[in-house]
C-alpha cells in the first residue's frame, strides 16, 4: 500500500506540472496575439486606404484613369 501512495503522488506531480506548463504557454500565446492583432489592424487600415484610392480612381473620368494609374 505504501508504494501505491508514492505512485499516485508521482502521477499527481507530473499532471500538475503539465497543467502549469500548458497554462504558461497559453498565457504567452495570448500576449503574442495582442501584438499581432495591433499589427494586423494597422495593415488593414493601410489596405482600406488603398482600396479607397482605387475606388476613387475607378469612379473618376476614364481620361484621367491612365494618369492616375501611372502616378501610383
Amino acid at each position: 500500500m505504501n508504494s501505491l501512495f508514492f505512485v499516485v503522488c508521482i502521477v499527481a506531480i507530473v499532471v500538475c506540472a503539465n497543467v502549469v506548463t500548458v497554462y504558461l504557454k497559453t498565457r504567452a500565446t495570448k500576449e503574442d496575439r495582442g501584438a499581432d492583432a495591433d499589427e494586423t489592424l494597422v495593415q488593414m487600415e493601410v489596405l482600406a486606404e488603398r482600396v479607397r484610392v482605387l475606388e476613387r480612381i475607378v469612379t473618376e473620368n476614364k481620361i484621367d484613369l491612365r494618369k492616375e494609374i501611372d502616378k501610383l
